[in-house]
């Protein structure tokens, strides 16, 4: 559907369209020049055992997105919540239970992350299909690409291979994802140990560019920044006033979200334009401009959308290989909820 709309759009204008085929040949670059990260998993690797699994996850995406553009925020976000917490396993999915609480329990996934059911829906397809073939931990790979392509950022090829794992600790969640508070030092260390630069942790912060937040997750900056009692002074304060009008003080509320930018919808480069502006909603987006190499960055991508979105899309490869369950570890569950018995 937005594919299509970006290739009517770019035929008709060269300038954009060689912009666009310089993003693709970017791609390219940046993961044959890398290619012994990639090497466990394939492009193509349901081919012979369940050649349609991709069509499927894609037709369940587009569903779900027609209904709720913003889920396509969502799936990204659960593909990243899964990898940085024990590696792209699909833990993320897995049910509390009596003796551990998960993490999709976590005070980081519950109740701000979702499209569980997404995933659910396209891995019972598939599993009527080609039985205990497909983990999730591919389908979740799989959702979150479609869902930046939908809206409207580069598609990309995913290698796939991935096996699901057994364990999942909300405990494992602190150390592992950046909280909204990080400066820059600390996202440039998380980022580090999971193999990124501190390059790719600016190309990847773009994710906020999707989707929506709940109040608590920056409501400091409004009310209380830095203990003080007053608002953050880095905030454009007619930006700041827009979001004490949506997030009153002292709300709890957990109905009430802020989009993240002006277009939570679209996968663009505005929410680098919107840091540069001082827009960014979380303290981690503006600390980005504390650092003269990633102000510099910030900068870089804000002038060049489309060079953004190919790194972005070549980071999301590299995303989806960290420490991944290959060959005969862990499992391919039969539910994505449970592990099998």
């Amino acid at each position: 559907m937005r594919h299509q709309d970006c290739t009517i759009q770019f035929a008709g204008n060269t300038r954009l369209g060689n912009q666009l085929f310089a993003g693709w040949y970017m791609i390219a670059v940046l993961l044959t020049g890398n290619s012994s990260v990639y090497s466990q998993l394939q492009v193509g690797f349901y081919k012979d055992t369940c050649s349609s699994v991709e069509f499927v996850v894609k037709e369940e995406v587009a569903k779900a997105i027609v209904k709720d553009r913003g889920l396509a925020a969502a799936l990204m976000r659960m593909h990243f919540h899964d990898c940085f917490v024990r590696g792209c396993d699909a833990s993320v999915l897995l049910d509390s239970t009596p003796s551990s609480t998960a993490e999709k329990d976590s005070f980081a996934n519950n109740p701000s992350l979702r499209g569980y059911e997404v995933i659910d829906n396209a891995k019972a397809r598939l599993e009527a299909l080609c039985k205990g073939v497909v983990s999730c931990a591919d389908i979740v790979a799989f959702a979150a690409r479609d869902s930046i392509e939908m809206a409207g950022g580069l598609g990309y090829d995913v290698p796939a291979g991935r096996r699901d794992g057994r364990v999942s600790l909300a405990s494992e969640i602190i150390g592992n994802l950046p909280p909204p508070t990080f400066n820059v030092d600390q996202l440039t260390q998380m980022f580090a140990n999971k193999g990124f630069t501190q390059e790719e942790m600016v190309t990847l912060s773009g994710g906020h560019t999707l989707g929506r937040s709940h109040c608590s997750s920056f409501s400091d900056r409004l009310y209380n920044f830095s203990g003080t009692l007053m608002q953050d002074p880095s905030l454009d304060p007619r930006y700041a006033a827009k979001l004490k009008q949506q997030c009153p003080r002292g709300s709890t509320d957990p109905n009430i979200v802020v989009p993240m930018t002006s277009t939570p919808s679209t996968a663009d480069a505005g929410y680098y334009a919107d840091i540069l502006a001082n827009r960014g909603l979380f303290s981690s987006d503006h600390s980005l401009l504390t650092s003269q190499s990633t102000a510099n960055q910030v900068a870089e991508n804000a002038g060049n959308p489309i060079k953004w979105k190919a790194k972005f899309a070549a980071a999301m490869v590299k995303m989806g290989q960290l420490d991944v369950l290959t060959g005969t570890a862990g499992e391919i569950r039969a539910n994505c909820k449970v592990i099998n018995s």
